[in-house]
Order: C-alpha cells, then structure tokens, then sequence
C-alpha cells in the first residue's frame, strides 16, 4: 500500500464519487466538498468526510482532486484553492477543462508554490470503480514520479505527456475520436439497417472485426437494447467537441460537422441521453428515407 495520505476531493458526481471512494476503502483520509445537506448525507454515509467548505477541505489535506464539470466551475474552485493551499501541497484536476484556462489556473499556482498536475482521465464511470482508467498526465515530471501510487488507486495506465497542458490537448485529441465514433457507428448502422440487418447481428461481427474498440464493445448493449440512460451525456460530449474547436489553431472541418450533429441533437432535447444516441437518431432518419 501507498503512504497514507489525507486527500481532499472536489466534485464528487459520477466519476468523482467511485474514486474518492477507492481513496478510502485505500485507507486514505478523504474528506469532500459537499455543497447541500443531500450530498453531505449521502458522503457521510459512504464513510467519507463531508465539508461544506472549499478552505476546509484544504486544511483537511495533503493533496486535493477535482472533477468538474466545465470550465467556470474549475476555474472557481482553483481560485478559491490557490488561496488556502498550503504552500507545497498538491493539487490535481482530473476534469477535461480548456488548455487556456487550465494555463490561467497555472500560473497562478507556480506564484504561490502549489504543485499542479493536469490529469484528465479516459474511461466509464464502471472503470472509476474498479481502479482502471486510463490518466493522461501532465505537470512537473518529479512530482508525477512521487505519486505513482496515489495515481495508481484509479488508473491503470497512466501516461505522463509533458510539463505544461499537454494532457489537456491529449485529452481532447482522445474525446474528439470519442464524439466522431457515435456518429459514424450510427451512419454505419443506419446502412446496415437499410439492408435488413440488425444491430446485435452488425454489432457481433464489428466487435470481431478490424474496426473494434472498447468503447464500441462497452456500448454494444445499450445499443442492442436501445436503453440510453447517460453513462457520459451528448451535452457532456458536445461540450468537449467545443472545447476542442476553441482551443484548435488550424480548421478541423470532419470535427466541426461531428459538432453541428451534436447540436442538432441537443435541440431535439437529447442532451440528457447518453451520446450514443446518435445511432438510435441515424437510424430513425434512415428508416424514413
């Protein structure tokens, strides 16, 4: 086991929660942002340590994570860190925020000796429980290296990227071919539908094929049953395909259309379903041509 640390953890949602947990049931102290009396309740009965308080989780602990959702909640949370860190402590964000703001949140960091490590992760809320995402890492090389152990509670592969936002550009390079996927698999399908195939039949061969993935393998079911309760939400998705075209420095003509198809369906209401969506939409419009 990894030295015992106390760990502070801000956003505990659908991802943030199973990790925290995992600190824990590690041994760890964890103690957690709880914002109502529902989420402090729910926190507490899990054996965390609940706090409504940014400032006391901070002088609750030794290293703090967060996982937000968008760029303005992560950049008030840092700010409000920045402020009540303990100088040479850490702080890691495993949120998929903007590279510019991100940047911003360093530099304030580095002015007040607060180590930051960039540590977007890849995988489903099933792989946060089980200790086996994927974490693309980047910040000073040497406090990467001291904290192998802590990153190894939930990652099973990490890679460290760079020094700076690397990990904030790898991590929409990975969430760009994420989005794309739904859409393409629901053309694909579509077309397959249009030939008398079925989903389970076309999704059986795909997954044996050249072509499979593990995304496509963990959405199989979903897709056969045609049940699209959120694992990651299209407006989670849509949100990091306009990240990825805010922070792009030359045309990215394939991702911008992935994005308007994206907006489409977020106007149809959709926003809520899990992005795979996309396939039962392509296929509804297929069968009415």
């Amino acid at each position: 086991m990894s030295e015992l640390k106390r760990i502070g953890w801000i956003g505990a949602g659908k991802m943030g929660f199973p990790i925290s947990l995992r600190y824990k049931n590690a041994g760890h102290q964890v103690t957690v942002l709880a914002r109502n009396a529902v989420a402090k309740e729910k926190l507490s009965a899990a054996g965390l340590i609940a706090t409504g308080s940014v400032a006391e989780v901070a002088m609750q602990s030794d290293i703090i994570f967060s996982s937000l959702s968008e760029d303005a909640a992560f950049r008030q949370v840092a700010s409000e860190l920045c402020n009540t860190m303990n100088k040479g402590s850490t702080f890691i964000d495993i949120s998929t925020v903007s590279p510019s703001v991100s940047a911003e949140v360093a530099a304030d960091f580095k002015k007040n000796n607060i180590i930051y490590l960039r540590s977007p992760v890849s995988g489903s809320t099933a792989m946060a429980g089980a200790g086996t995402l994927t974490a693309v890492i980047s910040g000073p090389k040497q406090a990467y290296d001291t904290l192998a152990s802590i990153f190894a509670v939930f990652a099973k592969k990490t890679f460290h990227v760079g020094e700076g936002e690397e990990a904030r550009m790898m991590k929409l390079v990975l969430n760009s071919m994420v989005a794309a996927t739904s859409a393409l698999l629901g053309e694909a399908l579509a077309f397959g539908q249009s030939g008398g195939l079925d989903n389970a039949t076309m999704l059986s061969v795909i997954n044996q094929s050249a072509v499979a993935s593990p995304l496509i393998g963990y959405k199989t079911d979903m897709i056969v049953k045609g049940d699209y309760k959120a694992a990651a939400s299209l407006a989670m998705l849509k949100k990091d395909l306009d990240l990825l075209l805010s922070a792009a420095s030359a045309p990215l003509p394939l991702n911008a259309h992935i994005h308007q198809i994206y907006q489409s369906a977020m106007a149809k209401g959709l926003a809520e379903e899990d992005f795979f969506v996309l396939v039962r939409e392509a296929q509804i419009a297929g069968a009415k041509s």
